[in-house]
């Protein structure tokens, strides 16, 4: 508090005391006794508020420094929700054209700032106006004390709005350019703030901030990388913005994948490979990350210890895999065994829907790739976990299962590992999306299979077997549950095992069932719209014709 005591410290500032008023005189002793004796005194209201003040209203340029200097100081020993009788002078103080001045103010309004009532309150008293007019000061210690101000105010959803059209995006977009660090960090931390709605995420784009934060992905310095690479991240969450993205494609995607090197921060890899992954939601940035290099950094990636790395790289790949010409160039990087030890290496569920979807994304078009997954034992990974995952995991390993038994080399190992007695308990959760994929897998697996004993071994067995299952869809009233089992005794039925047609002749439900769905309905019925291609639709087209082929079995 030099300034504050400074006041009676020299000759010529003496001179300057004696044209004090008597108001400022008394303020001016009772606050140097406040700081000379702080234990205890609250500065944030009564007459130590006054004293302040008072010194801040004055026309006294010293007595104003004195204020604005004794505010950053008090902040920055103690910040708690305050009063606008606290904040307004403070706020007037960034009005004052003297740097000095601004500087403290700014440090003292940024320091309030941290408390989440505080940010409400200097937006609401008409703070930022000066704040932004301030970020336009040649003086860079000005520029970061404001600028730091403005990152924290952003952290409040309330403000975020307000600052979004208060017109400081673009002097915080500049300030992001600046080669001072600080004032760098600051700026780029309050773009990142302003990053988590859509709508400020568009004003953050349409002021041209894209490439400015792809072009500090090169920076050294680990927080704005980190800042820059978060803020992308969360902008590429929207298919607009990533079209915009996109013309910065040929060096936003090296420079992202530049990040992933063991020498960035574990947060700032983390994020670098999030904004990939979000990227890759559109197939073009899927070929680039390919071409561009990104997968053996991936790959590392998945081998990480750390779950929140696995986690981002393994939701990236997911997203690549999507494109059918990067299947192959996934499986030849080797990818399959990390992504199968994944199945059961975190305890995170996350981690393994995106690790067995990327699998079922790998196999989904080529029968040589689901070989290549088998082997890699896969199947008998997921057969011995599956009830032991949460239902989202259990739906994803079940849709996973649905596409290996399109395959007919992997059909015996399907039926020997004992898949059947896996997936029939699961067609009764209580979970549509289990239920369905798991009855498709079955039904998948039942087209010809060859040899149909592990059917007629489970007919009656586990819970009701084969024949419960089929007849609980068939009742179901779900147009898509009643496709799937009227397709399925077709396959049945169509394998010429002389065991099935009788089982199903000796439960009389089948045939009763079958003649509702092939005689009882009004197959002509139209749909329009979007109802005409829907899933739901189409079973209900579907299965009166595959009914009437059922029937001619009985």
């Amino acid at each position: 508090m030099g300034m504050c005591c400074s006041i009676h410290a020299s000759p010529s500032e003496n001179q300057n005391a004696k044209q004090l008023t008597d108001d400022e005189r008394v303020a001016v002793s009772r606050l140097l006794h406040y700081l000379d004796n702080r234990d205890g005194v609250d500065f944030f209201s009564g007459d130590p508020l006054s004293s302040l003040a008072t010194l801040v209203y004055s026309d006294n340029v010293e007595l104003q420094r004195s204020a604005a200097l004794a505010f950053a100081e008090i902040t920055e020993k103690c910040v708690k929700p305050v009063s606008k009788d606290t904040i307004q002078p403070i706020i007037e103080l960034l009005k004052n054209s003297d740097v000095d001045i601004q500087r403290s103010a700014g440090a003292a309004l940024g320091n309030l700032a941290v408390n989440n009532a505080n940010k409400q309150l200097i937006v609401e008293l008409n703070g930022l106006e000066p704040l932004i007019k301030l970020m336009g000061s040649p003086n860079l210690e000005v520029q970061c004390n404001v600028v730091g101000c403005m990152t924290n105010l952003a952290t409040h959803e309330g403000n975020k709005a307000k600052i979004a059209t208060s017109g400081a995006l673009v002097p915080l977009i500049n300030l992001a350019k600046s080669s001072d660090r600080r004032v760098q960090r600051n700026a780029t931390g309050a773009l990142l703030n302003m990053t988590h709605s859509d709508a400020n995420r568009k004003k953050l784009v349409d002021a041209g901030a894209i490439p400015v934060l792809v072009s500090l992905l090169s920076t050294t310095d680990p927080d704005v990388q980190y800042y820059c690479t978060t803020a992308l991240s969360n902008i590429a969450v929207d298919p607009e913005n990533r079209i915009e993205l996109a013309k910065s494609e040929a060096v936003v995607i090296p420079s992202l994948i530049n990040l992933l090197e063991p020498f960035s921060t574990p947060r700032v890899r983390c994020q670098a490979t999030l904004a990939l992954r979000n990227l890759a939601s559109d197939l073009t940035f899927q070929s680039s990350i390919v071409e561009s290099g990104g997968l053996p950094y991936l790959l590392d990636l998945l081998k990480s210890h750390s779950a929140n790395l696995v986690l981002a790289a393994v939701a990236c790949i997911r997203n690549i895999s999507i494109h059918p010409e990067n299947e192959n160039v996934i499986v030849g990087k080797g990818f399959l065994p990390p992504l199968v030890d994944l199945l059961d290496k975190f305890d995170n569920e996350e981690i393994q829907c995106h690790a067995v979807s990327t699998l079922r994304n790998i196999a989904a078009t080529s029968e040589n790739n689901k070989m290549k997954i088998a082997q890699t034992g896969a199947i008998e990974k997921c057969k011995n976990l599956i009830n032991k995952v949460s239902p989202t995991v259990q739906s994803d390993f079940t849709a996973f299962l649905a596409v290996l038994a399109l395959d007919e080399n992997l059909k015996p190992l399907l039926c020997k590992v004992g898949i059947i007695e896996v997936l029939i308990p699961l067609t009764h959760v209580n979970n549509i999306e289990i239920q369905g994929n798991s009855a498709a897998a079955l039904g998948n697996l039942s087209s010809k299979l060859g040899n149909y004993d592990p059917y007629v071994k489970a007919w009656s067995e586990p819970d009701g077997g084969i024949k419960d299952f089929l007849l609980s869809f068939l009742k179901s009233e779900e147009p898509t549950f009643e496709h799937i089992a009227t397709w399925m005794m077709l396959q049945l039925l169509e394998s010429g095992d002389p065991r099935l047609l009788q089982l199903f002749k000796d439960t009389p439900e089948f045939k009763e069932q079958i003649s509702k769905f092939a005689f009882g309905r009004n197959s002509q019925t139209e749909g329009s719209g979007s109802e005409a291609d829907s899933l739901t639709y189409k079973s209900r087209r579907a299965v009166p014709a595959l009914a009437s082929r059922v029937y001619s079995y009985f």
